[in-house]
């Protein structure tokens, strides 16, 4: 339940983040600035944004944004020369449908904005090249129908990506998650399954490909860090509880080395709530 009565909704929660002189990091980090426009473009060009271009380098036609919020990924995928279908179905003039018909204006991007919910996709079968879906899945009232739904408006040969979905290693896990995420008790509305949870969700959707990108191994689901910045954590870290060497720093610093440490402290995090991105592609008949 939100810890303050006054906030009834999702904009409310928004709204009175922002005037937290102390939450101005976490404003930034979700992308709830103004302009929206300038939010946009720092998404666009932010690491996460270029990981997923990476997927998307072969793809072109429509792209259907799932839970588009504020429409930042909307904005990006346009900017990517994309059709945009933004799909949201909270109305709110700062942080829904209304907001990203504003930057569609704005920015003179192909984006479209449909009010609707994940689960019923007003659209026909076989319609997106396709389909993104940003910490949308952990929200969804029906998990399985939301993936179903997803594979059904995707062409032969699309793809589908759901990124930045939080995990959790077992359901006990949940309370403890829901208690230390920063938003979630002031509007509620936050969620996380167990990884096999969302695997099983996609594959008895119909996609025969799902690739699992861990919470460690993409700066999709790094952010707000990147691999530098990261990097430099660790060695603060490690300089605060060991003494760190000239060798230890040299080592540290070889993107090799440090990704192989990431796999490596990957099989042991347990974190409640860590991210992970998912890669569907829907096989060609």
């Amino acid at each position: 339940m939100p810890a303050n009565p006054e906030i009834t909704t999702w904009e409310d929660a928004v709204v009175w983040l922002r005037k937290q002189p102390d939450r101005r990091q976490l404003v930034l980090d979700a992308f709830y600035d103004d302009p929206l426009i300038a939010a946009a473009e720092r998404y666009f060009a932010g690491d996460e944004w270029q990981a997923v271009s990476k997927l998307l380098r072969n793809c072109t036609g429509r792209a259907l944004d799932v839970g588009a919020g504020r429409g930042i990924a909307s904005y990006a995928l346009a900017r990517n020369g994309f059709t945009v279908t933004a799909l949201e179905p909270n109305p709110s003039a700062i942080v829904g449908a209304s907001a990203i018909q504003a930057l569609a204006a704005e920015s003179k991007l192909p984006i479209e904005v449909v009010e609707e919910f994940s689960e019923r996709l007003p659209f026909d079968d076989d319609t997106f090249d396709v389909v993104f879906a940003r910490a949308v899945l952990h929200h969804t009232r029906d998990l399985d129908a939301a993936c179903r739904e997803m594979f059904r408006v995707l062409r032969s040969g699309g793809i589908f990506i759901a990124a930045r979905e939080h995990v959790i290693s077992k359901e006990a896990d949940l309370g403890r998650f829901l208690e230390q995420h920063p938003l979630h008790h002031l509007y509620g509305g936050e969620h996380a399954f167990v990884l096999g949870r969302y695997i099983g969700a996609l594959r008895g959707a119909g996609f025969a490909r799902v690739e699992v990108l861990g919470p460690l191994k993409s700066p999709i689901n790094l952010f707000p860090y990147t691999i530098d910045t990261l990097r430099n954590a660790v060695i603060d870290n490690f300089a605060r509880r060991f003494p760190v060497g000239p060798v230890w720093r040299v080592a540290l610093g070889s993107d090799r080395f440090f990704e192989f440490l990431l796999s490596v402290a990957e099989r042991f995090d347990n974190r409640p709530g860590r991210l992970y991105s998912f890669v569907c592609h829907k096989v060609d008949t």
